[in-house]
Parts: C-alpha cells; sequence; structure tokens
C-alpha cells in the first residue's frame, strides 16, 4: 500500500509541475498578452503590470487545477476499489 501512495504523490508533483510550466506558455502565446506586453503598434497599449498581477495566478492556476483533478480522480478509483 505505501508503494501505491508514493506513486500517487509523485504523480501528482510531476502533473503539477507540468502545468505550472504550460500554463505561462500558454498564456505568452496569447494575442492579449503580446498586445499588454508591447505587441501593439509602437508600443501602443504596453502594460507591464500584467506580469505582476496576472503571471502568479496564471502560474497557481496551472500548477493548482491539474493537482486538484489528480487527487480527485485518485480519489475516486481507490473508493471504486475499496468499497466499504
Amino acid at each position: 500500500m505505501k508503494r501505491h501512495v508514493d506513486g500517487v504523490t509523485c504523480g501528482g508533483c510531476a502533473l503539477s509541475a507540468a502545468g505550472a510550466t504550460a500554463a505561462p506558455l500558454l498564456w505568452l502565446s496569447m494575442p492579449r498578452t503580446w498586445r499588454h506586453l508591447g505587441g501593439g503598434f509602437e508600443n501602443e497599449g504596453m502594460d507591464l503590470t500584467v506580469l505582476l498581477t496576472e503571471l502568479p495566478f496564471v502560474i497557481l492556476g496551472g500548477a493548482f487545477l491539474p493537482l486538484l483533478a489528480f487527487t480527485l480522480s485518485a480519489r475516486l478509483r481507490e473508493r471504486r476499489r475499496n468499497p466499504r
């Protein structure tokens, strides 16, 4: 039983790290983000505060949402495997 818990923990951490890496990359590829970071005509609409306001939430959301989904699915699978 201990080995299964360690595997689930490792899988959850890996999924969280992948989400925390992929979410900012996806956020940077959005046209709205490029417009705020100076992608407009002659820096029109440049607003670097998005790095302090949006980016932390993107990273946290990217880390915690996949981890939450993984945890819920692991709990449901464990509950189906060991009914009371």
